[in-house]
């Protein structure tokens, strides 16, 4: 008997669905499992030096210790010279590899980036970590943050401004050798509704969309262009001070991501991210609207706890 048009197009529909599944899986394997293994990158390989900024805490530490153990000489950037001494004491002790310390701050003007210049001015940098970065201190309506044009600037500056300009200092030496890594630290609250951190969440599409451009461009000259769109990390920045499945240590979370480079081009770098991600995608399928209430009630309850901590705390003060 033969099959109506309908029962074709449903059956065409199912093995469509389980083939899209089947691949789903493999690359979910082959992503987080088979591709670490098989297809380790050799820092060492691309450049001599490895630069981090944004080193002394948290993530960017962690690329710069974790480069390290991989062979590299670090340079750290960043803006506490008693965290940078500190940092490359700590990372020369345990590692045996030579470190240089360039202390400006991020928040500040052009003249940084000629410091930053003449400071690895003939050093062969194989490896770009642009980690520094700036937040909001709590979750907050955009009118209603304190000093908020002075914020505004400053996540400018620290987001948008600092990934472009060492991009553009270091990125000429990689054409040139026709080699490099160059990893462009992003935020996962680029592509998930981020209602009360609206300008945090702006830079950081910035930096997604311009590491993107950049590897289409650039990634057929030997470099290997990747941006990390992580979630929630145990640090100074998210403030929180436990791990949990969702909120990995720094170093577990590098531990990760450092081993999907030259694998994949934009990845949230831990796949317990790359499931809240798809989770909170797919609810805005579903249901935009639900999908944005979710998350912005969220976000006003970590308000609401700061701002009533804050209170309390002045309260004792006062008292």
């Amino acid at each position: 008997m033969p099959y109506s048009v309908l029962q074709i197009t449903g059956l065409g529909c199912v093995v469509f669905c389980l083939l899209s599944f089947a691949k789903l899986v493999f690359d979910t394997l082959y992503t987080y499992a088979i591709g670490p293994v098989v297809n380790k990158v050799n820092f060492k390989e691309y450049g001599q030096w490895a630069l981090v900024t944004g080193c002394t805490d948290g993530i960017g530490k962690e690329y710069a210790k974790q480069l390290a153990a991989r062979g590299c000489d670090i340079v750290l950037v960043s803006r506490s010279m008693d965290k940078l001494q500190a940092t490359a004491q700590e990372i020369e002790a345990e590692y045996k590899v030579a470190t240089k310390i360039i202390q400006v701050d991020f928040s500040g003007g052009e003249e940084i980036y000629d410091t930053i210049e003449k400071e690895i001015a003939g050093l062969e940098i194989g490896t770009l970590v642009n980690n520094v970065g700036v937040s909001y201190s709590y979750p907050e309506y955009f009118l209603d943050i304190p000093q908020v044009d002075k914020l505004t600037t400053t996540l400018i500056k620290a987001n948008v401004v600092s990934v472009t300009r060492m991009t553009r200092l270091v990125l000429p030496g990689m054409v040139q050798r026709k080699k490099g890594v160059l990893i462009n630290m992003g935020s996962a609250s680029s592509m998930i509704p981020s209602p009360l951190l609206t300008v945090y969440a702006a830079t950081k599409a910035y930096v997604d969309k311009f590491t993107e451009g950049l590897q289409m461009e650039y990634s057929k000259q030997g470099i290997i262009i990747q941006a990390v769109l992580p979630g929630f990390v145990c640090s100074n920045m998210s403030g929180i001070r436990r791990s949990t499945t969702f909120a990995p240590s720094a170093k577990d979370f590098v531990k990760s991501a450092i081993g999907l480079v030259g694998i994949v081009d934009k990845t949230t770098g831990y796949f317990p991210h790359a499931i809240f991600v798809s989770v909170i995608r797919t609810m805005q399928w579903a249901s935009y609207s639900f999908s944005t209430w979710l998350v912005t009630r969220s976000m006003e309850n970590s308000r609401r706890k700061h701002l009533r901590k804050n209170k309390t705390q002045k309260t004792k003060l006062e008292a």
